[in-house]
């Protein structure tokens, strides 16, 4: 409709000149020439009608060119109702621990699994390779499945009816990993069965919200134009929506990871000393909280609409005339956006290797915790080291890293930060490989680490590099990558956007099963090894594709746009 209206306001502006000139070419009046060339530019540079009614950004002192060289830009304040939303997140990532579950065989005489104080907890006992396997494929649905999120959402429900029909289907699938784990069950072949069902349901639910998610959250914030206020200090600065956004996409990685600390850490300890079913029953519990967060925000979230079965309803291309083709229904705005999301696309490319190194933290680090000296610890209670890292990282590069770095006149751009990324990813492989030449070194079993009853004397806190450096590795490229895909994608399409990010991930998953035959004694060495070469590579490789797609991204953020 927003096209129409831009249509009939140039229309009517020019049959008015078309009148006045007509009658008087010598006295065609001054504000019917302004008030064509201004339409004529309305109908170029707006998508929507926000540009004559402007209500976000009603008030505000908008900076000179000359301000927009000299002041400082800083970040604005994050709507509530964004911190609202993140909750969902939150919840999906009180994950279930799956490695333990898959991998070790049930206890002698336990009914629940729980491996007690000096015992392993475990249910089915197919070992390692299956267990890699396994979590690899539940990845691989997480992030196939928010590509028919996105479609539904951009096309049909929208972002917000589509997250409230996941969580529904999420449930179901929590619920089913329930049944999977009770005393009764689990002691059964049966509970394979019911355990990958309930996998599949739990990932689908989880992948049609996942596209839709962080797009909903980031759209909380309204504005899109640089602004100037003074501070109490007197300081005048620009209030940059780019920084805004890429602040809120830090807070809401740090929602995530505030999940995944509490949730993995009281599952462990439940999967320990209680068994699987308690473990499988907390996360369900949080998760379903989720349908009443989303309905008592429900009026107050900011939505955006379906874009409907096409996405070039909007408007007609100014270049065409009267012989443009028929189907031709889009507009220049629309394509220039496309373009722009396309773009954001080809960055995204790279990121399966990255996220192989990743990936690495989900099973192969877990397992090589079993086989150190964990002093009572359980040996799944050591991938806590990774959110509890990015608690502490992700507030030190808000207020205190990149504020210094702009100080300095240093623009740490976003693909300078991704790139930034993969290397960091690396040099934790690095650190795992060392770890596990120094398991095998030292282990009574030598190479056969993983099947020794004994373990190495090693301290399994020397893993505590590598949880941190992948940790980092995730501020750069994760969380950059969400800032990315939601900048650089047109209005609606960012979930479909936000999808082929995560897509990269599922691509990733399908990667990791050729990988899966070095995911056991006595290839570990040569698994950790091969990740940290294909992220240095990919790291190299993707400098190169994107450093022009920089320079351009640069110069924009100077003008403002």
């Amino acid at each position: 409709m927003a096209g129409l209206q831009h249509d009939d306001m140039l229309s009517a502006a020019l049959a008015d000149a078309k009148r006045y000139e007509a009658h008087d070419p010598a006295h065609l009046k001054k504000d019917q020439v302004e008030s064509t060339v201004e339409a004529v530019s309305y109908s170029e540079k707006v998508s929507d009608l926000s540009d004559v009614y402007d209500p976000d950004h009603e008030g505000l002192e908008f900076p000179t060119e000359e301000e927009k060289a000299t002041l400082r830009r800083v970040s604005d304040s994050i709507p509530w109702n964004a911190y609202l939303i993140a909750f969902v997140e939150l919840a999906e990532r009180f994950r279930v621990v799956f490695t333990n579950f898959i991998q070790q065989p049930l206890p002698p005489g336990s009914h629940t699994g729980a491996g007690m104080e000096d015992g392993q907890s475990g249910a089915l006992g197919l070992g390692q390779q299956a267990s890699t396997g396994l979590t690899t494929f539940y990845q691989f649905w997480c992030y196939i499945t928010p590509l028919f999120g996105a479609y539904i959402a951009d096309t049909f429900w929208g972002r917000y009816n589509t997250i409230c029909v996941a969580v529904g289907i999420a449930l179901v699938g929590h619920v089913i990993l329930i049944v999977a784990a009770v005393p009764g069950v689990i002691e059964k072949s049966s509970a394979i069965g019911a355990f990958v069902v309930g996998l599949i349901i739990t990932g689908a639910g989880t992948g049609l919200f996942k596209a839709n998610i962080s797009p909903l959250v980031a759209e909380q914030y309204r504005k899109t134009k640089l602004f100037v206020i003074t501070r109490k200090n007197g300081e005048r600065v620009i209030v940059d929506p780019t920084m805004t956004v890429s602040r809120v996409y830090m807070y809401f990685y740090l929602f995530i990871n505030i999940g995944a600390l509490v949730g993995q850490i009281s599952m462990t300890y439940a999967e320990k000393y209680v068994g699987f079913w308690l473990a499988y029953t907390l996360p369900t519990i949080v998760f379903s909280l989720c349908p009443i967060v989303l309905v008592i925000g429900r009026s107050r979230y900011v939505r955006t609409p379906p874009a409907g079965s096409s996405f070039w309803e909007d408007a007609k291309p100014s270049r065409q005339g009267a012989e443009k083709p028929s189907w031709m229904t889009f507009d220049d705005v629309w394509v220039d956006e496309v373009q722009r999301g396309l773009k954001a696309c080809q960055v995204f490319l790279w990121y399966p290797l990255y996220w192989l190194t990743y990936n690495q933290l989900n099973n192969n680090l877990t397992s090589q915790a079993a086989t150190m000296s964990t002093h009572g610890l359980p040996n799944d209670i050591l991938s806590n080291l990774d959110p509890f890292a990015l608690l502490i990282m992700i507030p030190i590069m808000d207020l205190i890293v990149y504020p210094v770095l702009r100080r300095m006149g240093l623009n740490f751009t976003a693909l300078k930060r991704i790139a930034a990324g993969f290397f960091t990813g690396a040099i934790a492989m690095v650190w795992a490989s060392v770890v596990q030449h120094y398991v095998y070194k030292t282990n009574p079993c030598g190479y056969d680490a993983s099947a020794c009853h004994d373990v190495s004397p090693l301290n399994v806190w020397i893993q505590t590099g590598s949880y941190v450096l992948l940790a980092l590795s995730e501020i750069f490229a994760s969380i950059t990558g969400m800032e990315y895909a939601y900048s650089k994608a047109p209005k609606n399409m960012r979930s479909l956007v936000m999808s082929i990010f995560l897509f990269m991930s599922a691509i990733s998953s399908a990667l990791g099963e050729a990988f899966v035959p070095l995911s056991t004694d006595p290839l570990l060495v040569w698994n950790y090894g091969v990740m940290a070469v294909l992220a240095s590579i990919a790291g190299v490789l993707f400098w190169v594709h994107v450093w022009k797609l920089d320079i351009a991204d640069e110069d924009q953020e100077k003008k403002g746009q």
